[in-house]
This record gives structure tokens, C-alpha cells and sequence, in this order.
């Protein structure tokens, strides 16, 4: 047996502004993906998938809720009895939607009534759909958006307008031979997505952090996903680099330290302008540069994986 593929995502812009209300733009990313499956001899990695997916379960019997989502649970408890697991190559705390795309796959197998691909996806299925990931997600993070199954499920970006207010779109075609680049760099570091978050949530109690996220990170957020959509690629980079400067002054601990001194190169040269991606803490790096050779030179001693190119 093995389930359809789903694909990792990157939420290009959003992260934790989306927790207030700011603009994100999310997008699927291929180069990684997962599967439900079941081997004759299962790894090691699959016994331990499986163990993990047994206590999701646990969870989901609580979740029944006719109104909102009901799941095949026996169905799901026969095949994780033959040792079903999820097949992965998504690095997990890695911010490119690990958890994500296993909600994406279990809902998708198991959901009774499920919202499909196919129909013609109002906003009130969108939205309702968010909401029942979220739910499901918040197993693996505590709390969650539920918009990395979201776009895990359907495959195509999305744009969020607000938290009640989000629509599939489109983004300006890639140039294969563009300048301009949107790459991940690797931290080496695994981070956790729930530490990250709570220093957030506590760092919200003061006014001043709530006042710098409303004047300053949510307002050049919203303006680089316009500019992103709209092909302003000189505002987009002006933007960005203002994003990267008050990420770095205030998202501090989300940002491993031995990139404090890579982030800050970055905006002195104009080089690239790098960006939390997820939640920080570890796991991938968003970096934007006008010219990659450029960066690719100055991060020489790091792996780059190009994600678009324009």
C-alpha cells in the first residue's frame, strides 16, 4: 500500500504576524514529500512513525465532532495495526511543514465527507478546512495555523488576507535563468516549533513588542506579499530588507546565534536579506537576493537550495 504524495510548503511571508492578523503567502514546494505506507519489513524510522501516528490517533477519537470534522477511525486503527507509517523526506523542524503534510495525508484517507480538491473551494470550504487542520495540527505544535495541511492538501498557494479572509491564488511565473532568487539555507539545527511560539506569545504581554509588530513587522509583511504577487520586485527587495532588519532586532531568539553576525552581512552588503522561516529557532533559513551568484559567493560556506527564481 502506499498513499498519494504530499508536498512540503514554504510560507514565504507570515510567520508569527499571521498570529495577529498581518498578510502570508504560502506556497507548495515540491523537492519534498510524503506518503502513507506499509512495508513487509519496516525501518526502524517506520516503527517509530508508527508508534507516533498510534497516538494520533488517540487524539483524533477526541476530536470527533459531527459538526466540524469525523474521521474512519476504525479503518485507521486496522491499517496502523498493519503497520502503516508516514514516508517521508520532509526534514522535521525544518519550518517546511513536516506535521503538515501528514495531516494533509491522514484527512485526505480517512476524513468522512471530506472537502476534495476538485469542488469549487469558497472561501467558507477554505476556511473550514484551516480550521479542522488546525485543530488536527495542534497535536504535533500546540498551536497551529492550520495552514501548512492547508497548503499541503491543495497544493497551490495561498494567500492569507486576514485570519478570516484567505483564497487560493497565483504566483508570477518563475524565470528559470532569473537574477533574482528566493532560496533556504540550512542551519544544521533542529528547531521546535512550541518553544518558539510561547517566547512569542510572552513577548506579546508588552505593549512594546505589540506596538513594533502593528507599525513595523506587520506592515512591511503585508507590504512584501503585495509586492511578491504584484512582480514589484525593487519595492519587494526594499521591503525585505526592512522585514530582516526588525526580525533581527526583535525575533532574536528564534534566529540560531551563529547567524546573528550572517544575518547582519547580509543587510550591510545588500547581498541577501535573510528571514525566519517557520518559526525559527533552528531548521531553514528564507533568504531573498537580487542577484544569486552574488549570494551564493558571500554564503559560500553554506547550503543553498533555490526555491524560486525571478
Amino acid at each position: 500500500m502506499k498513499g498519494p504524495l504530499f508536498y512540503s510548503k514554504i510560507l514565504l511571508f507570515g510567520e508569527y504576524g499571521i498570529i495577529r492578523d498581518s498578510k502570508g503567502l504560502s506556497i507548495p514546494y515540491n523537492f519534498y514529500n510524503g506518503a502513507l505506507k506499509v512495508d513487509a519489513n519496516p525501518s526502524e524510522e517506520a516503527i517509530k512513525s508508527n508508534q507516533s501516528l498510534k497516538r494520533f490517533l488517540v487524539y483524533l477519537e477526541a476530536l470527533q465532532q459531527p459538526e466540524l470534522v469525523t474521521f474512519n477511525l476504525e479503518t485507521l486503527k486496522e491499517d496502523l495495526e498493519r503497520g502503516m507509517y508516514f514516508d517521508s523526506s520532509i526534514p522535521q523542524g525544518y519550518g517546511v511543514g513536516s506535521s503538515g503534510a501528514l495531516v494533509a495525508a491522514i484527512y485526505d484517507k480517512y476524513a468522512n465527507n471530506k472537502i476534495t480538491v476538485l469542488e469549487n473551494l469558497t472561501r467558507e470550504k477554505l476556511l473550514q478546512l484551516k480550521n479542522i487542520f488546525s485543530q488536527m495540527e495542534s497535536f504535533f505544535h500546540g498551536k497551529s495555523s492550520g495552514l501548512d495541511p492547508l497548503n499541503s492538501y491543495l497544493s497551490i498557494p495561498i494567500l492569507i488576507n486576514s485570519k478570516d479572509n484567505i483564497e487560493a491564488t497565483g504566483i508570477p511565473t518563475q524565470s528559470a535563468n532569473g537574477k533574482g532568487a528566493v532560496f533556504l539555507l540550512d542551519s544544521g539545527i533542529i528547531g521546535e516549533t512550541a518553544p518558539m511560539v510561547n517566547i512569542f506569545m510572552e513577548n506579546l504581554k508588552e505593549e512594546g513588542f505589540r506596538k513594533m509588530l502593528k507599525s513595523q513587522f506587520i506592515k512591511y509583511t503585508d507590504a512584501c506579499v503585495e509586492n511578491f504577487l504584484g512582480g514589484d520586485v525593487k519595492s519587494l527587495f526594499a521591503n525585505t530588507k526592512k522585514l530582516s532588519k526588525v526580525v533581527l532586532n526583535n525575533f532574536k531568539p528564534m534566529i540560531p546565534e551563529q547567524f546573528h553576525q550572517v544575518w547582519q552581512k547580509g543587510i550591510d552588503t545588500n547581498d541577501y536579506y535573510l528571514k525566519l522561516c517557520g518559526s525559527g529557532g533552528g531548521g531553514y533559513i528564507l533568504g531573498f537576493t537580487q542577484d544569486l551568484e552574488r549570494a551564493k559567493n558571500s554564503l559560500k560556506d553554506y547550503k543553498l537550495e533555490v526555491v524560486y527564481q525571478f
